[in-house]
């Protein structure tokens, strides 16, 4: 039996009456039975929208005091689809390089263990979950890292709010994905309506993954070996978030992935590329003003998973010259 078809409110409309509860996200339990303890226990933050989690990584070692402005607070934010666990390699990677940082990565609305709200997922939704979880942990500002999806995220929230961005690393950043490109058919996917939402998300869905949803076939085994397979957590997601889908659709319409142009606010900044990537250019990127862009060969979208030491190595270098 198929699940009933979830569709969020749009930008400016107002949800029915009785239909505002967030829809519940799985339980830890099933999540780390599935895919092990990559992750450290998750922390919750009850907001005005619902329940969001998140992830700490605390700090190994005391602040350095030898005058350098250390990197002391690290916030990432994950894309669309796959949730914080496939940010945990790099934020792994970085924690090890940085001991004195204290990492916490955030699963964004929909996904991971994080509820769905049943509002309009725009950027002001995913931009208050951020202040939400930043005042939570008393943080004034942090370095932002922020992937796909998450790095028009991060762009937008540090035009909005520029005193909380110390910095930021934008790796594979989506949003630069026009309208323009699409034909009438994909044109009324985007502003859907009566008869057309289950259409409308199966298009979105293969349109983010490529074509359909392929979980390889050894992936118990990779996940064994300590591997995030995000294919196989997109397909859990699928099946035990009951808002996850609703989250993916609403946040592809309305969240800021089409037509994002970045601020510039003058924050410190640096993009990292997959050399062969799709959603993104060097050119692009030169556009929208980001001029430091440094380029992973021979590697796509999926940079930030594929490629661990290269991303690290380029934001090591980047936050070892903002401490000097």
């Amino acid at each position: 039996m198929s699940k009933p078809l979830i569709v969020l409110p749009r930008p400016g409309t107002v949800p029915p009456s009785g239909a505002t509860q967030p829809i519940p996200a799985p339980l830890e339990a099933a999540f780390v039975a599935t895919f092990g303890n990559r992750l450290p226990p998750a922390s919750y933050l009850q907001t005005l929208h619902g329940k969001a989690a998140y992830y700490e990584l605390p700090p190994s070692s005391p602040v350095s005091t030898d005058g350098k402005q250390p990197i002391s607070r690290v916030l990432f934010v994950h894309g669309v689809q796959t949730p914080a666990i496939g940010l945990q390699p790099l934020a792994n990677a970085l924690s090890s390089r940085f001991p004195s940082a204290h990492c916490v990565l955030v699963d964004l609305w929909g996904h991971g263990l994080s509820e769905t709200p049943f509002v309009a997922h725009d950027p002001a939704l995913f931009h208050g979950l951020i202040e939400a979880v930043m005042v939570h942990l008393g943080w004034t500002d942090a370095h932002f890292i922020g992937y796909s999806f998450g790095g028009s995220t991060t762009a937008s929230f540090a035009a909005a709010h520029p005193e909380r961005v110390a910095s930021m690393a934008l790796v594979a950043p989506a949003g630069l994905r026009r309208t323009a490109g699409l034909d009438e058919v994909q044109k009324g996917y985007l502003r859907g309506g009566e008869g057309l939402e289950e259409a409308a998300r199966d298009w979105i869905l293969e349109v983010l993954e490529g074509g359909r949803l392929v979980v390889p076939s050894d992936w118990k085994e990779r996940v064994g070996r300590g591997e995030v397979v995000a294919e196989a957590v997109r397909d859990w997601e699928m099946k035990e978030h009951a808002g996850h889908a609703a989250s993916v659709v609403g946040i592809f319409r309305d969240g800021g992935v089409f037509d994002k142009h970045a601020a510039t606010t003058g924050i410190k900044s640096r993009c990292v590329l997959g050399e062969l990537d799709d959603l993104c250019s060097v050119q692009d990127l030169h556009e929208l003003g980001m001029q430091d862009v440094v380029v992973v060969p021979q590697v796509g979208h999926g940079v930030v998973r594929e490629r661990v030491p290269e991303v690290a190595g380029f934001i090591e270098e980047f936050w070892n010259r903002l401490q000097q």
